[in-house]
């Protein structure tokens, strides 16, 4: 299974330091990629989780909280988008990931320091996943993270919907589109070929750029196609 993990207080400040870009390096057997510096990692290779925090556990010089969640909730997530449209020029959305799914939730959405000055408005629970919104205000100093962790009680920590999305790009399926002539240049593909390569070799053309068939073989196969 490919996961996504994300590291609590990493990088923060003089406390935690640790090279993120290096752990993947050396984790590259596992397909890890590194996404900026406070340790969010997309691990592409199929790994037990065990296994997984275990092999980053390693290589940290420090003890923290290693959150890894299935790849697939997060690839859903930022395609449902719930946040969308709600954010604006001082809004920011956020996703806080907790280190364990919350027994119990409370009535959302909840505004802190209050409903009518807010800064932080927690919308949302998503699995592991606390969705927020952070107004910047003048002389704001509230962030999501010290909010869902006094709200649940459990250890999180905190990304913005920036890369979530970064997260999502790297996960999801790389589909090729080809102009027209890309397309031409590719049209002798593994389907398409072996008929190009019979009518080829009867009319004693020179062989396609494919190659992928002997002279011989093509006029056997055209010969069994008139006949049957």
């Amino acid at each position: 299974m490919r996961w996504v993990v994300f590291l609590r207080a990493v990088n923060v400040g003089s406390a935690n330091r640790c090279q993120p870009a290096l752990i993947a390096k050396e984790l590259a057997k596992f397909g890890v990629v590194n996404i900026g510096a406070v340790g969010t990692f997309v691990v592409r290779e199929d790994v037990s989780e065990s296994v997984l925090r275990t092999a980053i556990a390693k290589k940290l010089s420090f003890k923290c909280e290693i959150m890894i969640c299935p790849a697939k909730e997060i690839v859903d997530l930022a395609k449902e988008n719930p946040l969308k449209g709600e954010t604006g020029k001082d809004i920011d959305a956020h996703v806080t990931i907790l280190a364990r799914r919350p027994t119990k939730l409370p009535k959302l959405p909840i505004y802190a320091p209050s409903k009518d000055k807010w800064e932080i408005r927690i919308s949302r629970v998503v699995e592991t996943g606390v969705l927020s919104l952070r107004r910047r205000v003048e002389g704001g100093h509230l962030y999501p993270n010290q909010i869902v962790e006094k709200l649940f009680g459990i250890p999180a920590t905190t990304r913005t919907w920036n890369t979530i999305e970064k997260v999502a790009k790297i996960l999801r399926p790389v589909r090729r589109n080809f102009n027209r002539r890309q397309r031409s240049k590719w049209s002798l593909s593994a389907d398409l070929c072996f008929p190009c390569c019979c009518y080829r070799a009867v009319r004693n053309l020179p062989a396609c750029r494919c190659r992928s068939l002997p002279r011989e073989m093509g006029i056997l196969q055209l010969d069994r196609d008139l006949k049957g």
